[in-house]
């Protein structure tokens, strides 16, 4: 009987680990820290939001989107679901949004880890793998506890993300020393850094709007929801779901500038007439007073201060220049990107092992016959919404599957 090593036991290694045993095969699951999917532990919240019943190629990146859909269709989010119940998770439905019933993110890694144990894998925790030769039709791997031979390997070690949780980026080492190449790895799911020394006086507002993201003059990215406005810059749910085009362009020394929208739902002239019989109907009041009630104190301190307006003036005798400069600083209110959070703030990293050197239908890579991928590992990330753990199940499984029958 072969033996198959899978390396790093978080998300997708628990799922290959469990679907090639099934297949009859004898398993061997690495883990370098001291237990099973720790990363799990921190998704959602704490609560784990293990999938998404919307699911759109939109939702998913990579330098290949084909790739991913080749891959997805085969361990669909209505498999995910099915797979989970199985195990004893039901779903609690929150707009689409699947987290399990107890809320305990803990719940998704207890149900994988004692279905890994109760299949019979070799698990071994504590150990990590340093070095991988392809040796005839063997691979040999060398360990933090000495060297190990086995059939096939399927990588799984994860990014560079959430270092805490035990990711640190191995994973990459160990392909390239068997000839894969390696996409940019870069922080994503995470907030931006904007030059301007008006952010620490907007520190902590929160406020729903638009972020779009311009890239060397080009709109290249946006997103609407709730926006968190930092001492450094911006954050927030939609600067998340753009961060990974920040990231890549500023890797290419290219000029990036988010522009916030503080009112998306109107157009610029909607938003002068909202502004007109606004200051109409309470001429006697200030321009600080302007906007109680319609935009947080600390944002209309900064945009007065922007356009020049003093905080005396009446309202009566705002010009229709005053109308148009404000208009504009709630409708494109522009911060240059300087870099984005590091990977110890970052959810996830994009960039990674090229798809074009693995065989999307099994997950095996196309240089090293009996080398597989999945996970974080590779050139896959997705926005916010179970969207990436439902890549690790769906990348897993596949790797899982293929490794077990071949």
């Amino acid at each position: 009987m072969n033996t198959i090593a899978i390396i790093g036991g978080g998300a997708s290694g628990m799922m290959a680990a469990i679907f090639a045993a099934r297949k009859g095969a004898k398993v061997l699951l690495l883990e370098q820290n001291d237990r099973l999917g720790k990363k799990i532990l921190v998704t959602g919240n704490g609560r784990c939001n293990y999938t998404n019943t919307y699911q759109d190629a939109f939702c998913y990146r990579s330098e290949q989107p084909d790739f991913i859909t080749r891959v997805l269709d085969q361990f669909p989010a209505e498999k995910v679901i099915t797979f989970f119940r199985e195990l004893g998770i039901y779903p609690k439905d929150r707009n689409g949004y699947l987290y399990p019933f107890s809320d305990q993110a803990s719940a998704i890694r207890d149900v994988l880890e004692q279905e890994v144990y109760r299949l019979g894998v070799d698990v071994r925790t504590g150990i990590s793998c340093t070095g991988i030769q392809k040796t005839k039709e063997r691979f040999s791997l060398q360990t933090s506890h000495g060297s190990l031979t086995v059939d096939q390997v399927i990588l799984c070690n994860g990014s560079k993300a959430a270092p805490s949780t035990g990711s640190d980026g191995s994973g990459y080492a160990l392909a390239r020393q068997l000839g894969h190449q390696i996409i940019p790895v870069l922080p994503a799911l995470c907030a931006l850094h904007c030059t301007g020394k008006h952010f620490r006086a907007i520190a902590g507002v929160r406020a729903q709007g638009k972020v779009s993201l311009f890239v060397d003059g080009e709109l290249t990215a946006a997103d609407t929801g709730e926006l968190q406005l930092t001492a450094y810059g911006i954050s927030g749910i939609p600067v998340f779901q753009i961060s990974r085009y920040a990231s890549k362009a500023l890797y290419e020394q290219k000029e990036v500038i988010a522009m916030l929208d503080f009112l998306p739902e109107y157009s610029v002239d909607e938003v002068k007439i909202l502004l007109k019989e606004r200051a109409n109907r309470q001429p006697e009041k200030t321009a600080e007073q302007f906007f109680t009630g319609l935009f947080h104190e600390k944002l209309a301190a900064v945009w007065l201060k922007f356009t020049k307006i003093k905080k005396e003036k009446l309202c009566s005798d705002f010009t229709d220049a005053d109308i148009q400069r404000l208009a504009w600083m709630i409708k494109e209110f522009k911060s240059p990107v300087i870099k984005t959070n590091s990977y110890e703030q970052a959810q996830i990293c994009c960039g990674g092992v090229d798809t074009t050197q693995i065989n999307p239908e099994t997950m095996e890579s196309r240089l090293v016959p009996g080398l597989y991928f999945a996970g974080e590992l590779v050139d896959v990330d997705a926005i916010c919404g179970g969207y990436n753990l439902t890549w690790a199940w769906a990348s897993g499984y596949v790797a899982g599957q293929s490794a077990a029958s071949a």
